[in-house]
């Protein structure tokens, strides 16, 4: 039994208050180089510069607003173009694109080409590889959120042309491909482009494109795609002729089904 008046002994709380004590010592360090860092070096917005906070995750509360408006939305899932809702669709197409071929058997997207999307997807085209991380992450949900995730055996970004990937120094759709989660799918490279094509943007009609990259794509020799359920990665698909020459080359040498995931889908109304 206890005495009353036996003496209480303070040691765990002292012991506490001096690993308090320590851990805190332990982090002034830290503390002192955070707020050196952002004194030299402060947040930036990656879109339009505005300084931000570090728990803004790179982007400042304006360009969040226009990418989450950018990502949200029903869109077809053969064509991707925008829908105002999925009742609209019949046999799983909507009227831009019921009249149309694609070789491609399916589409996911990560948003539309507009706004903070648009200006990220072109920083990223152009020099700013350190954009992959962000823009795959809303890949690779509308990846999982996709009616062909579980069919995927490969993923097969959408190639460069040699001279065009030596002067970017990557090639931006592989970077993408790289940062997806897939439980099964492994990337491949076995499908490149043959020859210079010019850039689709500069073309002015759907027909040009088609004509542009006709014939652009080939399968590297001893290189088995036989049965195989593909997923291109891209960019951007505007009409789809890109995508298009690429799925018809690939089931050309025994593909089974060709989907795409792209991060923007431009041309709304292009046919």
């Amino acid at each position: 039994m206890p005495l009353a008046n036996a003496p209480r002994y303070n040691v765990p709380v002292t012991a506490s208050r001096f690993h308090s004590a320590i851990r805190r010592a332990k982090g002034v360090p830290a503390l002192t180089w955070q707020g050196f860092s952002q004194l030299l070096w402060p947040a930036v917005c990656d879109v339009c510069n505005e300084a931000i906070c570090d728990t803004d995750k790179n982007l400042c509360p304006k360009c969040w607003g226009e990418l989450l408006k950018c990502t949200a939305g029903n869109y077809c899932p053969r064509c991707g173009r925008d829908v105002v809702s999925r009742y609209g669709l019949i046999g799983g197409a909507c009227a831009a694109c019921r009249e149309q071929r694609f070789y491609f058997d399916g589409i996911a997207r990560a948003g539309v080409y507009a706004d903070a999307l648009q200006q990220m997807i072109l920083a990223f085209k152009h020099d700013r590889s350190e954009m992959a991380t962000t823009l795959a992450s809303w890949a690779d949900a509308a990846l999982q959120g996709s009616r062909f995730y579980d069919r995927i055996d490969l993923l097969v970004p959408v190639p460069l042309y040699w001279t065009r990937r030596l002067r970017r120094g990557y090639n931006q759709s592989y970077l993408i491909a790289r940062r997806l989660h897939h439980p099964r799918a492994r990337i491949s490279t076995d499908l490149v482009r043959a020859r210079r094509t010019d850039p689709q943007p500069q073309m002015p009609t759907p027909a040009a494109r088609a004509r542009n990259v006709a014939g652009a794509f080939v399968v590297r020799a001893g290189h088995n795609f036989s049965g195989k359920t593909i997923c291109l990665i891209d960019d951007i698909k505007t009409s789809g002729s890109t995508l298009n020459e690429c799925a018809k080359t690939l089931k050309e040498v025994g593909a089974a089904r060709v989907y795409a995931l792209v991060l923007a889908v431009a041309g709304q109304n292009v046919r």
